[in-house]
């Protein structure tokens, strides 16, 4: 079992930054692909960005590209996700997500993640 927690959402204005954060329990987190999702009011989940096991390979939805960053440090089981030049349709609820542990690949589909937090809001005024 894996508990997610995600931090650091807020209010900003339109062209300003955030960094979320998303800490993982237990052991297996540093053999974990991890991924950042979103949800707009009334809208689907949505798939933001993914980041494999060791930091090395990445992968963002083209209307993030550029602007938003994941990483992650596994020394501190965290993934992170900077987001720069924030957009008012960039507001939503953001939730990290897991992947099963040694799995390779790096889904967009939700379904393909094992496990998801319970959110962080993040509203971009104009």
């Amino acid at each position: 079992q894996v508990q997610l927690v995600e931090s650091g959402g807020g209010l900003v204005q339109a062209g300003g930054s955030l960094r979320l954060s998303c800490a993982a329990s237990g052991r297996t987190f540093s053999s974990r692909a991890m991924g950042w999702f979103r949800q707009a009011p009334g809208k689907e989940r949505e798939f933001v960005a993914a980041i494999n096991w060791s930091g090395g390979n990445t992968v963002y939805q083209d209307s993030v590209k550029g602007r938003f960053t994941i990483s992650r440090d596994n020394a501190k089981n965290t993934v992170y996700l900077q987001m720069n030049s924030l957009k008012p349709e960039d507001t939503a609820v953001y939730y990290c997500a897991a992947r099963r542990a040694g799995a390779v690949v790096l889904p967009t589909n939700r379904d393909e993640y094992s496990y998801f937090g319970q959110g962080t809001q993040v509203t971009v005024s104009s």
